[in-house]
């Protein structure tokens, strides 16, 4: 067999040690250089002027006798409450210590690294109107490898990632568990004083703008999207050995017979598994008048159909995240002079493309389970030994492999029921 010649996807640039935040948005490639291969972080000075300006703002604000949101008022329910300006960095204090409040199993390191790479990219935009030192803190704990521990429960998404942001929050104040470069487990203080940085006290909207928005949930996406994108590939390839395996055919991924149903990622997976099977002489024999098969099983025949809407699934998830990393997610947020309440920490753009991706997860692990079946039943595997087992009966070959497979899928299934639709009303209604 061939190796793939079509449909590939360049991998990040493996040698990106250093990632600029600037004021527009972060790529693909920055997300997975921070998040997976730990990549040092520094703010470009286009983003330190703006961060600067928004201040200026925020700072005039707070001076000011008229109430705003999220600078001199409680929050959510509690907005209507002024707070004096001698609790305003208590206030700051208040809010992150009282929402950190997630729960259950830590969230993966590379989770962590990619939402606090998201909303420093959002503090960057110059509006949020957080200090320099505070943005800069938030970068330097990614070059210095301090992740911040995260609970898997807490996020509601219609009101961002509250919880999770929180507990990155607290760790530039100096508080609550951190995993260090080491993965060891210690106080945020230790771990800061290690690495010779110096927590931040809060100061007006400072503990608001570090926890309202989308940033675990977009995490997340980027990542799935750099998993998927990989899969898909070895997809076609296992099965292009299938069709190999079972005696199939190749005629049915023609590009002509695809030009007729004229789905991107279709032609694409087609076009792979045709490149792969180019000159295999087992299925080069089906070709011929001598064959005596009318048509492969749905799980090879219909491989480029599934594998491609998966991947047009997946393009089209990529489009939502491109938008949403130039995005600047906060509220309020500062427009030129003024600061503006909105709704745009509202996770349901992305929420949505995470249970389409779910579903392609689902359905392109069902149909290579199939194939395996097929591959273990003597009565369909046209003459390969039961199980694949060397001696059936005394070995059970792949039998419980494929047990293992089908209980996966079964999950996969389970999880991709829709969660997007789900809401409970909180915060007093």
């Amino acid at each position: 067999m061939h190796a793939l010649v079509t449909g590939t996807t360049d991998r990040w640039n493996e040698d990106m040690q250093t990632v600029t935040v600037g004021t527009g948005a972060v790529s693909f490639e920055d997300v997975v250089a921070v998040a997976r291969r730990g990549a040092a972080v520094v703010l470009s000075d286009e983003s330190l002027a703006a961060i600067d300006r928004a201040r200026g703002v925020i700072e005039d604000l707070a001076a000011s006798p008229t109430p705003s949101y999220g600078v001199s008022t409680g929050f959510g329910a509690l907005a209507t409450r002024h707070i004096a300006p001698e609790l305003r960095a208590q206030l700051q204090r208040s809010l992150v210590r009282s929402h950190a409040a997630g729960s259950g199993p830590e969230v993966e390191r590379e989770v962590v690294r990619a939402l606090m790479l998201l909303r420093l990219s959002t503090l960057a935009t110059g509006r949020t109107g957080v200090r320099r030192e505070t943005a800069e803190l938030l970068a330097g704990l990614l070059t210095h490898g301090i992740t911040p521990v995260v609970h898997e429960y807490g996020s509601l998404g219609c009101s961002g990632d509250l919880a999770p942001l929180a507990h990155c929050a607290l760790a530039l104040m100096g508080e609550g568990p951190v995993r260090n470069a080491d993965g060891e487990l210690v106080e945020a203080a230790e771990a800061l004083a290690a690495a010779g940085l110096t927590p931040v006290e809060l100061q007006e909207k400072e503990g608001l703008a570090l926890i309202n928005g989308t940033d675990g949930m977009l995490g997340m996406l980027v990542l799935a999207i750099d998993d998927l994108t990989d899969l898909l590939r070895v997809a076609d390839i296992s099965a292009a050995m299938s069709v190999e395996g079972q005696l199939g055919t190749d005629r049915v991924f023609a590009p002509e017979l695809q030009a007729i149903r004229p789905h991107p990622g279709q032609a694409l997976s087609a076009a792979n598994l045709t490149a792969l099977l180019a000159d295999s002489g087992v299925v080069a024999s089906h070709r011929g008048p001598d064959c005596n098969r009318v048509q492969d099983a749905y799980s090879l025949r219909c491989s480029p159909q599934v594998h491609g809407a998966a991947r047009d699934t997946v393009a089209h998830a990529a489009t939502v995240a491109g938008r949403e990393l130039a995005s600047a997610i906060d509220n309020p947020v500062v427009l030129g002079d003024r600061v503006e309440s909105n709704g745009n920490f509202h996770g349901a753009p992305v929420a949505y493309v995470l249970d389409f991706l779910a579903i392609v997860a689902a359905d392109v692990a069902s149909i290579a389970e199939r194939r395996t079946d097929r591959f273990l039943d003597k009565f369909r595997s046209h003459g390969l030994p039961p199980f694949l087992a060397d001696d059936p009966g005394v070995d059970s070959g792949l039998m419980i492999a494929q047990y293992t497979q089908a209980a996966i899928v079964s999950e996969l299934k389970r999880l991709a029921a829709p969660a997007s639709v789900d809401s409970i009303p909180s915060s007093a209604m």
